[in-house]
């Protein structure tokens, strides 16, 4: 409200004109347009190419949180839109969720091992394409890679989030030794401190 009476009033000046317009501006971008945390006043509607987007650390990697427990209250299922380039992939992981893929653009390869042995083993390899969809059963230890020479891009949906990520150092490592992250957020940083679940 200050803002915008302060550009009323500014009139008289091109100088300050200005500056409250730069004012104004950073005030939009920094609350609706490009908030790393959307999480207030989040429309229903909402267009793709608005969301905010990270590598996470994870260099050749695009991930967008379509709808997520962080920053949508979801319980149930988590939709991840993933965008790897060239020669980028996952780590080795399982975890104790779901996973559905359908990729959109692209090619790669999915690595696949059971997990019923000490370690996960020498994984199948499955091809990936375009409308290809692959469920990963909890716990399988996977990989996606981009073994093509354009953009793979994929639509992410797991179950039960927040999830459990155990991740490996190559497939031989044995299950006893991966790394345990739990909770997995992707979106860490807009976490609040208490969220409900009742109304």
């Amino acid at each position: 409200m200050m803002v915008l009476s302060s550009v009323g009033s500014a009139s008289s000046s091109p100088i300050a004109a200005v500056f409250s317009a730069a004012l104004l501006l950073f005030y939009f971008s920094d609350t609706t347009l490009g908030a790393p945390c959307p999480i207030n006043g989040l429309p229903i509607l909402r267009n793709i190419s608005d969301l905010p987007q990270d590598n996470y650390g994870r260099p050749g990697l695009s991930h967008m949180t379509v709808a997520g427990s962080v920053l949508h209250g979801m319980k149930e299922v988590e939709i991840w839109l993933q965008t790897f380039a060239p020669g980028s992939e996952t780590p080795i992981h399982r975890h104790s969720c779901e996973e559905v893929f359908v990729v959109l653009k692209g090619s790669g390869t999915l690595y696949l091992a059971e997990t019923h042995g000490n370690f996960p083993g020498k994984p199948i390899e499955f091809p990936i394409f375009v409308n290809s969809t692959l469920h990963i059963p909890i716990n399988d230890a996977h990989q996606v890679k981009n073994t093509s020479h354009e953009d793979l891009q994929v639509l992410v949906i797991i179950s039960r989030p927040p999830i459990k990520v155990f991740t490996y150092d190559d497939w031989y490592m044995p299950h006893t030794a991966a790394r345990l992250k739990f909770p997995y957020y992707w979106d860490e940083q807009c976490l609040q401190e208490s969220q409900k679940d009742e109304l």
